[in-house]
Parts: structure tokens; C-alpha cells; sequence
């Protein structure tokens, strides 16, 4: 049986689910077509966004008082620890060097999620904010799954290039179960207003095509 949690979370995801040209960058990406540099300025951008959604994570694990939805912040934040140890050999692997990335000049439009992020991290309720994360993995995780076949496939990287995107392409064991215990508890609390929640997704969603769209059509 699906339970309120996994309900709640599978009918945003529905409503979010991305079109096949919503995100210009995967095609190109997937068709090898996507310059080395803009590939590489992903990577940049991603290094001035993991540290702050790191901040963020840890932000609404701090302000949540249910602790299922501590864990969950937590856990979220330990990846974001993880991932940002991998993104050296990505913009190496790309042909950027760590100077190089020192003095990459960040865009607005890719920048606009994390600060969307720390948003939430402030303002919004943790329940309500979770929700909206989760809905939006979905897609990114997608995302990351597609880039990161691209870059082996048409780009010549290895799989320890490519781990970042292998990280979030794939759910951690236990994830959709630790994630719906923490929806459940904002449900359970009665904190979680399914309404917020579902604005927060679907900007968050807007943001997230932003940032991919950003770079391409700069370039």
C-alpha cells in the first residue's frame, strides 16, 4: 500500500516531470555536441553551488524539529560533502585547471538555484522544504544519469571522471525509505502545507531548467 508520504511525493513528481526539450543542455550533451567549455563551466558553477547547498542542508537540519527530517538534511548534507571532493577531476578531466576555475566568473542563471536553496533553508518550513527537494532530485538525478553516459560515451571520460554526476544520477541505498519517513513526519506534525510544498517544487523546478539552460545558451 502507498503510504500519505510516498502519495504526496510521486503526485509532485507527476506534475513535474520534464519534457523532452525542457533541458537543452542533456541533448547535446547525449549528441556530443556540447563544447568542452561549457561541459567545464558546469563543473565551475557546481563548485561555487555544492558548498552552499552544503550550508543549506545543514541550515534545515538544524531548524527541523522532527528527526526524521534532521537525518534526512543530514544525510543530504554529508553528499554534498562527498560530491564536492569529485568536481577537481571533472573540470581537469573537461580541461580546466584548478586556476582556471579560481577565476571562472559564475552566472547569474546558474546561480539563481543555491541562492533559491538557502531560500528555503531560512524561510520555508523543513517539511515543506523537503518535499520540494525531493521532487526536484527526481529530475536532476535524471539529469545526471544522461550527462554522465554522454560524457563516457562521446567524451572519452572515465567512470572516476565522472563520479560526480554518478553520485547524484543514482539514489544511496535506503534513500526513498528515509526519504518518505521525513515527509511523513512533517505530515504527522501537521507542519507540512501540501500547497507550500507544492509552490516550492515547482520553482524549484524552474530554477533547476535555469541552471542548465543558462550555459548553452551563453555559449
Amino acid at each position: 500500500m502507498t503510504g500519505p508520504a510516498r502519495a504526496l511525493l510521486d503526485s509532485v513528481q507527476q506534475e513535474l516531470a520534464p519534457r523532452e526539450d525542457d533541458n537543452r543542455l542533456v541533448p547535446m550533451v547525449r549528441a556530443g555536441t556540447a563544447p568542452r567549455d561549457v561541459l567545464a563551466a558546469v563543473a565551475a558553477e557546481e563548485h561555487r553551488i555544492v558548498p552552499c547547498d552544503w550550508r543549506s542542508f545543514l541550515t534545515l537540519a538544524t531548524r527541523a524539529q522532527e528527526q526524521p527530517l534532521r537525518e534526512f538534511f543530514t544525510g543530504l548534507a554529508q553528499g554534498e560533502g562527498t560530491a564536492l571532493g569529485t568536481l577537481p577531476k571533472l573540470s581537469r578531466a573537461l580541461g580546466w585547471s584548478d586556476e582556471d576555475v579560481a577565476a571562472y566568473r559564475p552566472k547569474a542563471g546558474c546561480q539563481a538555484y543555491p541562492a533559491y536553496m538557502s531560500w528555503l533553508a531560512l524561510h520555508a518550513e523543513p517539511a515543506d522544504a523537503a518535499v520540494a527537494i525531493l521532487s526536484n532530485f527526481a529530475a536532476f538525478g535524471g539529469y545526471c544519469a544522461e550527462i554522465a553516459k554522454g560524457l563516457r560515451e562521446r567524451y572519452g571520460l572515465s567512470d572516476s571522471d565522472c563520479e560526480f554526476f554518478d553520485l547524484f544520477g543514482a539514489p544511496a541505498p535506503g534513500a526513498d525509505r528515509q526519504a518518505e519517513a521525513a515527509v511523513q513526519a512533517g505530515l504527522d506534525s501537521g507542519r507540512l502545507d501540501e500547497g507550500r510544498a507544492r509552490e516550492y517544487a515547482h520553482l524549484f523546478q524552474d530554477y533547476e531548467l535555469m541552471f542548465w539552460n543558462t550555459l548553452p545558451d551563453a555559449a
